[in-house]
């Protein structure tokens, strides 16, 4: 017991229910309900089965006396799950349902190997994301070469434009170069006639 002002008292007085106790308690609801049926309080019946299928649920087993309650078209059904259910043992009396138990199933190997062979390969988001962008990038080029883009046409438009420059530029060459030649052979027809010479 540790020393100082404060103690935890939790977990002292904990008192679980004998399964005696339960199975007394059930009989007294099912003798409850049962003569209220006799007495006509339909109400509260339907309020009380209302009240026994919660604890049925929230127990999650069933009892050899839970075959007997039930109105006309329940007892049937539970009859017939009661005899398909019963197997050796307390097996009958605990039933487990724990949904993150995993029940493992059974393959045949020829399913196995159809499934493996008929399943496409499992991409990660990054790979997915990585084909989706070549896939957005191949069509992206198959649009440019065709001159559908918009930086398509804006370089086509450039294209246009520099070589109607370079042709204006090979023009102007061509006749500066007509205007050279004339110019040397009218220089050069100068000094030969002021040499004297004739041609």
């Amino acid at each position: 017991m540790p020393r100082g002002k404060y103690t935890n008292h939790k977990g002292r007085n904990r008192r679980f229910t004998n399964p005696e106790e339960l199975e007394e308690q059930r009989r007294k609801d099912e003798q409850e309900r049962r003569w209220r049926q006799q007495r006509g309080d339909e109400s509260s019946e339907s309020e009380e089965e209302e009240d026994e299928a919660d604890k049925k649920k929230a127990s999650g087993s069933k009892t050899r006396g839970d075959d007997d309650s039930g109105s006309g078209s329940e007892d049937s059904s539970e009859s017939e799950n009661s005899d398909e259910e019963k197997a050796k043992g307390v097996s009958n009396l605990i039933k487990i349902e724990n949904p993150n138990r995993v029940q493992k199933k059974v393959k045949k190997l020829s399913t196995l190997n159809e499934d493996l062979v008929s399943q496409k390969p499992q991409l990660s988001r990054r790979e997915r994301e990585e084909i989706e962008k070549q896939r957005a990038q191949a069509h992206y080029q198959k649009l440019h070469a065709e001159g559908k883009t918009e930086q398509a046409r804006a370089d086509l438009a450039r294209l246009a434009i520099i070589k109607q420059q370079r042709e204006e530029a090979a023009k102007k060459r061509d006749l500066e170069k007509k205007q050279k030649e004339e110019a040397l052979k009218a220089k050069t027809a100068q000094t030969q006639k002021a040499l004297g010479k004739k041609t």
